[in-house]
């Protein structure tokens, strides 16, 4: 294309008639943005000018609006949007050393709900193909070991352990989110007696539970006390769900304790863990070599003496002078569980209380903010020794915001440079900085025309976006320099500018939004987590158009008053810039034409009259 208009123009005149109906649309499209820049925005910059501290305010307004929004919890932010998954699960967790038919009947709740939610959604939608396409029941195994389909991620088994998982109809044809289907199965499942720990999962990955907090202290006892705590005051938040810890009690255990009349005695606690475990698990005595093999000889009481507590109890314990005493005389015994898994930071036993959020109902942000001011220093000072910190997605949030936060000064620093030293001024690099913020309300706003949530990706878009929407300022500041160079008055220069300039920013603009929009409108699964940042960016970009069409000229505008006021307001007949006698200036008549008291030749000057220049 270029090289057809680059030829001479007879050459182009020739061209078939397929050519020269194309050259008149070109033409005719050319003459509509002149037309709409001289008609339609040049008179709009007139009056943006003449108003310029009213414009400025108006910026500042609309972004302190969106900002607003955003605080408020208006338009909510999650660290990572959910990404549905075509598959929604349902992990149970029994206590320890169950047997197995008491998890699969916990199972076989699940699954009775998951297949009356199914026959539910094929009536109510009747799209001719099942919602629901299958379902997986496994006990004694969770397939998934996290989110998405089965098999994808490490298993882990148990007869504690059980697991249903529906695979849903492809997201393009699906009427229902998978979000919407889990809540919906969540309420058709019954209470499930005894169970330790029920989720429900429908997006594809995650990065940490939105809501975990890892409780810390030296005392067992007291630090289960404060989990308890902490979860009775997280299920009174609505929209908080899944709420669980981290504690795991192991499988029943009888645990012994010593009694003071057996110190009397002169025994210890070594010395009645020692006899029992002879009694009921035996002392090897002997090793018999047979071939290649040793037979341990281990002897122990016979075998229907060691079935039941009583006969624990009815065991006779000898003293260290060698007298036998009833068992029940110098111990107790009692059934309880020991522990699955300990966990310990900085030599301190540590609980993880962590809970999942229904982002229609509720932020992470928001509860985990009411939570540390309202609720953690009561539950601090009611347990001594207590300690907490952030873990899962709270902490990976603020881990990122650090890192970004600091990286973004070094950018913002290193734009400045490459801005200030070829403009060889301070004050302009920030002029055409000043969209950068305002970049931010057109990424709120296309969040809320959008209806989604903010996320990590739409800052990382905003990051992105600061690169972007500086080109567009700056070829205006750039042009307005150019035209105060060539002679023009500055409120000239600045509209010369706007007018030139306004189609190639409009353009650049929109054909930025064009080449997103596709992003925008993809229903894809692997496509939702980009859209986000691709709404940052398109609507970023097309607000931040305005701004430099109207922000940018009468902040410049403004900073020439400053400048004037700073240096203090010449007086009429000062001399303030100097051109020589015949000097070109577009749009102007030669400056020969100026009367000059010096006569033909001599330099002339620019005043200042009635508070205007001249």
């Amino acid at each position: 294309s270029h090289l057809g208009h680059s030829r001479p123009r007879r050459e182009r005149e020739a061209t078939s008639a397929i050519a020269q109906r194309w050259n008149r649309v070109q033409n005719a499209l050319a003459n509509s943005l002149v037309r709409l820049a001289e008609q339609g925005y040049r008179p709009l910059l007139d009056r943006a000018l003449v108003w310029r501290y009213a414009t400025l305010a108006a910026g500042v307004v609309a972004l302190v609006w969106c900002l607003t929004i955003v605080g408020t919890g208006h338009l909510r932010f999650a660290f990572f949007p959910p990404v549905e998954s075509d598959y929604v699960t349902a992990k149970l967790t029994m206590p320890l050393g169950v047997p197995v038919e008491v998890t699969a009947e916990g199972v076989a709740a699940l699954e009775s709900a998951a297949v009356q939610l199914a026959g539910e959604l094929d009536a109510e939608f009747e799209l001719g193909e099942p919602v629901v396409r299958h379902v997986l029941v496994a006990v004694g195994e969770q397939p998934t070991g996290g989110h998405g389909p089965p098999g994808a991620f490490a298993r882990s088994g148990g007869s504690h352990l059980g697991e249903v998982s529906m695979e849903l109809m492809s997201p393009e044809g699906r009427p229902i989110k998978a979000g919407t289907v889990a809540d919906r199965w969540r309420e058709l499942t019954p209470l499930i007696p005894d169970a330790v720990e029920l989720t429900f999962s429908a997006n594809l990955f995650s990065a940490g539970d939105p809501l975990n907090l890892r409780l810390q202290s030296a005392d067992v006892e007291d630090l289960r006390r404060a989990a308890d705590s902490l979860k009775a005051r997280l299920s009174e938040y609505p929209g908080v769900i899944d709420i669980r810890d981290s504690f795991r009690e192991g499988k029943e255990e009888i645990k012994l304790s010593i009694l003071p009349s057996a110190e009397v005695l002169g025994l210890s606690m070594e010395d009645l863990a020692r006899q029992v475990r002879q009694a009921f698990y035996g002392e090897e005595v002997q090793r018999i070599q047979r071939e290649r093999e040793d037979v341990k000889v281990m002897v122990r009481y016979p075998a229907e003496q060691r079935r039941s507590l009583g006969d624990l109890e009815g065991m006779r314990i000898r003293t260290p002078e060698g007298v036998e005493v009833p068992f029940d005389t110098v111990a107790r015994a009692e059934l309880g569980r020991g522990y699955a898994t300990i966990r310990r930071t900085d030599r301190q036993r540590v609980i993880n209380v962590s809970a999942d959020v229904d982002l229609t109902q509720a932020n992470a942000n928001e509860v985990m903010a009411d939570l540390r001011e309202n609720f953690m220093p009561q539950l601090l000072a009611e347990h001594p020794g207590l300690r907490f910190s952030l873990e899962g997605e709270q902490r990976e949030q603020q881990r990122v915001m650090m890192g970004m936060l600091q990286a973004y000064g070094l950018a913002l620093l290193i734009i400045f440079t490459l801005l200030a030293i070829p403009l060889r001024s301070y004050a302009q690099p920030f002029i055409i900085m000043s969209v950068i913020p305002f970049g931010l309300v057109g990424a709120i706003g296309g969040h809320l025309i959008m209806g989604m949530h903010l996320s990590m990706m739409s800052v990382l878009g905003a990051v992105a976006l600061s690169g972007v929407v500086v080109n567009s300022s700056l070829v205006m500041v750039h042009y307005i320099n150019g035209r105060r160079a060539l002679g023009l008055p500055l409120d000239e220069a600045v509209r010369a500018a706007g007018v030139a300039r306004f189609r190639p920013i409009v353009l650049t603009s929109l054909t930025t939004f064009a080449g997103l929009t596709p992003l925008l409108r993809e229903p894809s699964m692997s496509a939702q987590f980009l859209i986000p940042m691709a709404i940052s960016l398109a609507f970023g970009v097309a607000f931040a158009t305005v701004i430099s069409l109207f922000l940018v000229p009468s902040a410049y505008v403004v900073l020439e008053d400053l400048k004037w006021l700073l240096a203090g307001r010449p007086e009429e007949g000062e001399i303030i810039e100097s051109r020589e006698a015949g000097a070109e200036v577009p749009d102007r008549p030669k400056l020969d034409s100026i009367a000059s008291p010096a006569g033909e030749g001599a330099v002339v000057r620019e005043i200042v009259r009635d508070g205007t220049r001249r």
